[in-house]
């Protein structure tokens, strides 16, 4: 299979420049979503089935998963300071170190995943309460630079389909 394809089952992420209100209020919706397609994908998964790489040299499941939750924290964090502070600088973390870390290698996926349900519920009422000029609101990155409220919320609804979709193509190439 095309190394591009095991990498991005979805594609590489490209931003909406211009987003409709309506477009906006799928974001909740999309949001509330992401989980439970998740959880669906991985329910009947046994402990090997978590050790295993979702492609050549990729993460196993379990750690997937654990980044998943510690991305949405990260993101969560740098959006409430956009829309909190004035075009702060955002913290960065580094995800391939995170996730040699035993956290990641140890804890059952649950605890990610009900930390991944609290805090899209929490993003849920934060996009909730957003005007039409927060969404432009802007944080700067050191990975990504200079990104708008708008662009990190779909960034973060991209990633979580874009890492649930390594996991679904898995099952599916392997059958379970």
């Amino acid at each position: 299979m095309n190394e591009d394809i095991l990498r991005y089952p979805i594609g590489q992420f490209t931003p909406r420049a211009v987003t409709s209100e309506e477009e906006r209020n799928n974001y909740t919706k999309e949001i509330g979503e992401l989980v439970p397609s998740l959880r669906k994908i991985v329910r009947d998964l046994n402990e090997d089935q978590l050790q295993t790489p979702y492609r050549s040299g990729g993460w196993t499941v379990r750690q997937v998963v654990h980044h998943m939750a510690d991305n949405d924290i990260n993101a969560y964090l740098r959006l409430k300071r956009g829309l909190t502070e004035e075009e702060p600088m955002a913290s960065s973390y580094r995800p391939n170190v995170w996730a040699e870390l035993n956290d990641y290698k140890e804890t059952p996926i649950e605890i990610s995943l009900v930390l991944l349900e609290s805090l899209h519920h929490r993003l849920i009422h934060v996009i909730y309460g957003l005007k039409p000029a927060d969404y432009n609101r802007r944080f700067n990155t050191e990975v990504l630079g200079w990104i708008t409220v708008d662009v990190a919320i779909q960034r973060l609804i991209w990633h979580n389909k874009h890492h649930t979709s390594h996991i679904q193509s898995l099952a599916e190439r392997m059958n379970w």
